[in-house]
């Protein structure tokens, strides 16, 4: 019997373990198939067949070499890999399309369309493995399935989306965020009064931020280019979440969220700052506040012991103590 959580039944935890086991088959072979060249054909010059692999969507390539027993087997070799990443793709994404419609079915916790469409391109691109975190309101889905049930008294969506930037090392080459961006929606701009957001046509947001030790590794020239904000330093701390969710339209996405300890308590501290929209406020306290609550009771993986309590910075050691202080008690055992 939990008081801040409504728990999910045995069928809606089934699906959720089923969801990712085969979003992760998907991804996989997607990624694969991502990696491999557009295609390989032969192309007549002269008297003499040469092997091309095509490069892009255009049709440009690279000659690999006139015919001959070794671009005969290249050719070979590239034909069975792709027949065999097309055959898991098609598997894989019937049986993940199944399992998204149970999952919506169901009624569990879903994510807005257009946040996913992002986020399952960025994990297309692997950028969700160190280089990027959900840290605004569309996090609250995967704190619910961390949680395992549904969280009380937490506004869980709103029509912008918020990323921050993570990666430890610089980005070798290109700006991957914009091109990423990009390919998901190619009328995204980015606002040139707040160059930290982009809007695509429809006039949805997406807000990139940056804590100030990670600032560096953001290519110079990605763009949208985030104001390092030491708030943000709070969010690398600790263990992340990563869940597999199903948005609005019924499609898969995975988002990697902040230890929902420090996520908590930043949006507490959120709560009271003057520079923060005064229409987000309220939101930001009740979230931080059911998610605090809900960890205590339902999440031992993150802990609110004597070790996480003295990582706490002083700036939010007063929010901390207040959330303390007027925490419902724990459920007493049933059984």
């Amino acid at each position: 019997m939990y008081i801040n959580v409504m728990a999910f039944s045995d069928e809606q935890s089934r699906v959720l373990i089923n969801i990712e086991q085969h979003y992760r088959a998907w991804i996989e072979a997607e990624r694969e198939g991502e990696a491999l060249a557009y295609g390989m054909r032969w192309k007549s010059s002269g008297n003499r067949d040469y092997l091309y692999e095509i490069i892009d969507r255009k049709g440009n390539g690279k000659s690999l070499g006139p015919r001959s027993a070794k671009t005969e087997t290249l050719l070979a070799s590239y034909q069975s890999r792709k027949a065999d990443i097309d055959a898991r793709l098609q598997g894989a994404g019937q049986r993940l399309r199944q399992t998204c419609a149970i999952y919506r079915s169901l009624r569990l916790p879903l994510l807005a369309t257009d946040a996913a469409k992002i986020l399952r391109e960025a994990d297309r691109r692997s950028m969700l493995d160190g280089n990027l975190l959900v840290v605004g309101t569309n996090a609250m889905p995967a704190y619910a399935i961390e949680a395992g049930g549904f969280i009380l008294d937490a506004p869980s969506e709103t029509d912008d989306f918020d990323m921050a930037w993570a990666a430890e090392e610089a980005q070798p080459t290109g700006t991957p965020v914009w091109t990423m961006l990009k390919s998901v929606d190619p009328t995204f701009t980015v606002n040139m009064e707040r160059t930290f957001q982009a809007r695509n046509a429809d006039a949805y947001e997406v807000e990139l931020l940056v804590a100030p030790s990670r600032a560096d590794t953001l290519r110079r020239g990605d763009k949208p280019l985030p104001v390092p904000l030491e708030e943000q330093e709070w969010l690398l701390l600790g263990r992340p979440v990563d869940h597999v969710v199903v948005a609005r339209d019924g499609s898969p996405a995975r988002i990697v969220a902040p230890d929902p300890r420090w996520f908590a308590l930043q949006k507490l501290w959120m709560s009271e700052q003057e520079k923060r929209n005064p229409l987000k406020r309220p939101k930001d306290a009740k979230q931080g506040t059911a998610l605090l609550n809900v960890v205590r009771e339902t999440m031992p993986q993150y802990p609110l012991d004597a070790t996480f309590e003295a990582e706490i910075p002083e700036d939010l050691q007063p929010y901390y103590r207040r959330w303390l202080a007027t925490a419902p008690p724990l459920p007493s055992i049933a059984w």
